[in-house]
């Protein structure tokens, strides 16, 4: 009889999936319903080479995959055979170059936070070149009212887009430039640097998700933009093909894990994150808080074209049907409450919550959380975070409320921002990443948004969404529908309301903080010159 539970036991499938973050690689191993069997986590740690800049080792990070990977499987006590597929999410707009034929890269990978380049994005967006391309770009748009005009003719860059710290790379790195000229140059974010590893050098691709948020990616054409290359002199031959979301990438060289592993799924890390939360219709929005916070739009077969610094980004695309979002972000969410802890305002990040609600308010201290700058809707690279109106009467509970504040009023920025520009029924609001978990940012975010907001038990979506599209991609789920169904049990916050008052009065309550705070923040802005 045990003999034939175990079996059975071997006959089991499961999904595989590996989310690579900021500060950290996780690997679930998923069965049918969703739950977690196995996972193994491990810490990646930022490289900080000089004021402004913010890397990652490339061969650490390929380590760190290999072991969680292996890690999960052995926490699941599964076989490697009882693996149906691999699904990958990766943070975005970080990225590396590499030799194409030894694979050996050629410097760390610039990440997404870093500022190396933000004089460069500072001087080509005042300069002659890009008003006159906006100015001719009006003028087309006047005359054909195409979209993708009237997005050319906004268009601000920005430290987190690829564009320009890949400019800075190949003006920087003599290498980089042999090579180009040698052909022999690859260019990758971590999903196609990790695809090329796990593949042993076959495979040079990305998915449309990761393509569409470097910031040179048309993702009206669909194609990498010969415009924007052309303008950057950045060569078109180092970029990857760009493949489907839900794409038979290839098998892992069996030399890496004892045998080989379709990868079904490469997906980038805030649209794996919508997909986990079955965000599938239009108006649907996903707010992910970890390290930064990053706010989602479903805006359905057509991308957005935004005056605030929203971004349209690729959410996925499957079989021939592509699914836009509309995206803002704040880039300092976790990272201030990581500081915070640092300076020891408390212990352990589970205080937070209780410390913010044992005192009726902030004291009149106000914090910017703007360690990376301010994005949509201020869009300043040069702002500095700070903390103003401090008293002798200041206590750490009052500073850990301001920050915690802080995170919900940037929310309430970018959902305003998004009501305005889209004009888009908004249908549910879904909350995930590690930020989530606090109480206090999710009942003020409710009230301050006048919506309920739903936090799901599952707080790694982006794991969970890479695993849903690599398992409908070999049968294991069949349908969305089926995936919606599979749902767990979720955390429900409804806006606080007073007797004869309404949503409104939580506004109304806030808002001479909110003005105060709106009063920071402008102070903190343009504050690193040039």
């Amino acid at each position: 009889m045990m003999g034939s539970q175990r079996n059975g036991f071997k006959k089991e499938r499961f999904i595989l999936s590996v989310d690579v973050g900021t500060t950290s690689v996780r690997c679930h191993v998923y069965d049918k319903e969703t739950q977690i069997r196995g996972s193994c986590t491990r810490e990646v740690k930022p490289l900080y080479p000089e004021v402004g800049h913010v890397e990652m080792d490339p061969r650490e990070l390929w380590n760190e995959f290999v072991t969680v990977v292996k890690g999960a499987v052995q926490d699941a006590g599964v076989y490697m055979h009882q693996i149906e597929a691999l699904g990958i999410s990766t943070q975005r707009g970080t990225f590396t170059t590499w030799d194409k034929r030894t694979g050996v890269p050629f410097h760390n990978f610039i990440t997404w936070q870093d500022q190396r380049a933000a004089d460069l994005v500072k001087s080509w967006n005042r300069s002659c070149t890009m008003n006159a391309i906006r100015s001719v770009a009006k003028v087309l748009y006047f005359l054909s009212r195409q979209k993708r005009l009237l997005a050319a003719s906004l268009i601000v860059f920005s430290t987190q887009h690829v564009s320009f710290r890949l400019v800075w790379a190949l003006t920087h790195y003599k290498q980089v430039l042999q090579a180009v000229a040698e052909d022999n140059c690859c260019f990758g974010t971590i999903d196609t640097w990790l695809l090329f590893k796990l593949t042993k050098g076959h495979v040079h691709a990305t998915d449309y998700s990761n393509a569409s948020s470097t910031g040179i990616f048309d993702s009206y054409q669909m194609c990498w933009s010969s415009l924007l290359c052309s303008l950057l002199s950045l060569p078109l031959s180092i970029f990857p093909r760009v493949e489907n979301t839900g794409h038979d990438f290839g098998s892992t060289d069996p030399s890496i894990f004892g045998i080989s592993i379709p990868i079904m799924s490469v997906m980038a890390d805030q649209q794996a994150a919508m997909f986990g939360e079955c965000c599938f219709d239009v108006g649907d929005v996903k707010i992910t808080m970890g390290t930064g916070t990053f706010m989602d739009i479903n805006t359905g077969s057509k991308p957005h074209t935004s005056v605030a610094g929203l971004y349209p980004v690729v959410g996925w695309k499957i079989g021939p049907d592509v699914v836009y979002l509309a995206e803002g972000n704040s880039a300092d969410t976790g990272t201030a409450i990581k500081w915070a802890q640092s300076l020891e305002l408390f212990t352990d990040v589970q205080e937070t919550s209780a410390m913010a609600y044992s005192v009726s308010d902030a004291d009149g201290v106000c914090f910017v959380p703007s360690f990376s700058g301010l994005q949509a809707p201020l869009n300043d690279p040069k702002a500095c975070a700070s903390l103003m109106g401090l008293k002798p009467s200041t206590t750490k509970s009052h500073l850990v409320r301001a920050i915690l504040e802080s995170v919900t009023f940037r929310n309430k920025q970018l959902y305003e921002t998004m009501l305005r520009e889209t004009r888009i029924p908004i249908t549910k609001i879904r909350v995930d990443g590690g930020v989530s978990s606090n109480d206090f940012v999710m009942q003020l975010t409710a009230d301050l948004l006048g919506r309920k907001v739903v936090r799901p038990q599952h707080r790694e979506m982006s794991c969970l969404g890479a695993a849903f599209v690599a398992g409908l991609g070999v049968g294991f789920w069949r349908s969305r529908e089926e995936l919606k169904k599979l749902q767990h049990a979720d955390d429900l916050f409804v806006p606080q309301t007073a007797p004869k008052e309404g949503v409104a009065n939580r506004n109304r309550e806030y808002m001479p903080v909110l003005q105060s705070w709106d009063r920071a923040l402008r102070r903190s802005m343009n504050w690193y010159k040039p």
